[in-house]
């Protein structure tokens, strides 16, 4: 029978041209800190803080991860398992964690120097995002595209790259780094990632629980670890129903709780602001001090 071949697990390979991508944007980053930074950020601002650095380094590590030995040989030779691992620290892990630390000058530049600012706020809102996360999603998960990845290498390097751009417009409206770009309110972030957590439970239930292989190419490969093509894909569609749901339900968690936290602090902030003030003092002071109290409390 096809594909019942047992294998071993893939030995080291070199793979210079993940190492050059990889290389390629953290030049980028480090080149627009050190050049653009002083003419661009606004001058009561750090260029970038610690914590954005922190962010970008641990998103280039998701992303050199998922693509170099032994992820890609895992995931394009013997498990479509280890695929959605792939996709997951593309969209789920480095997407957000990308613009986290991403200064919102750095981003104004970078929209309105390659004219998609426009676009980026259109995609940004809630129905286009969920629309957009619908399309790549079933988009990268058809038959022929995943069989179109596995044969050809720019193939599966586009298909790399719409994961992680349809990621970036997914988490826009709860990490967007620009006042132009607005993020939704709290209580609609939680909604929207609710609802975006809802959207991979067919096709994942389809896959878990599917007595033959959608992707027909994994059951000509060699079997790691004695797997079978169907537990492949099984697993795979735990991996996305849990994998994903979990990263968003954490981060339904984060919104709610610093929502709560902000409301708090506003009403305790507030009350105080009110309690020092003058009786004859007009209304715009009032606000002007409430206003400086609330940047104090919020500045990094």
């Amino acid at each position: 029978m096809i594909g019942l071949a047992r294998a071993a697990f893939p030995a080291w390979t070199a793979h210079p041209d993940v190492w050059l991508v990889v290389g390629l944007i953290a030049a980028v980053y480090y080149l627009a800190i050190r050049r653009l930074g002083p003419r661009l950020a606004p001058i009561d601002e750090p260029i970038v803080t610690p914590r954005q650095v922190r962010y970008f380094v641990l998103a280039l590590a998701a992303i050199w991860i998922a693509s170099d030995w032994p992820v890609h040989e895992l995931s394009e030779q013997y498990l479509y398992s280890v695929h959605m691992v792939q996709h997951l620290l593309y969209s789920m892990v480095a997407a957000p964690l990308l613009l986290l630390a991403t200064p919102a000058w750095l981003a104004r530049y970078a929209l309105t120097r390659t004219h998609t600012l426009g676009l980026v706020r259109t995609l940004s809102r809630f129905f286009p995002a969920v629309l957009v996360f619908n399309a790549v999603f079933i988009v990268i998960h058809l038959p022929a595209v995943v069989s179109a990845g596995l044969r050809a290498g720019p193939v599966h390097f586009s298909i790399h790259v719409l994961v992680l751009l349809g990621g970036l417009v997914v988490w826009m409206p709860v990490l967007s780094p620009l006042p132009e770009v607005p993020r939704l309110e709290a209580p609609l972030q939680m909604f929207y990632l609710f609802t975006q957590s809802l959207l991979p439970t067919l096709p994942s239930a389809m896959l878990s629980m599917g007595d033959h292989p959608l992707y027909r190419d994994y059951e000509h490969f060699g079997r790691l670890w004695g797997i079978s093509a169907s537990s492949d894909e099984n697993i795979a569609g735990i991996i996305m129903k849990t994998g994903a749901g979990l990263i968003l339900w954490l981060a339904i968690a984060i919104v709610y709780f610093r929502w709560a936290a902000t409301d708090e602090t506003f009403a305790r902030t507030g009350s105080g602001v009110k309690a020092r003030l003058p009786q004859q003092t007009a209304p715009l002071e009032v606000s002007r001090d409430l206003d400086r109290e609330l940047l104090g409390l919020h500045r990094p």
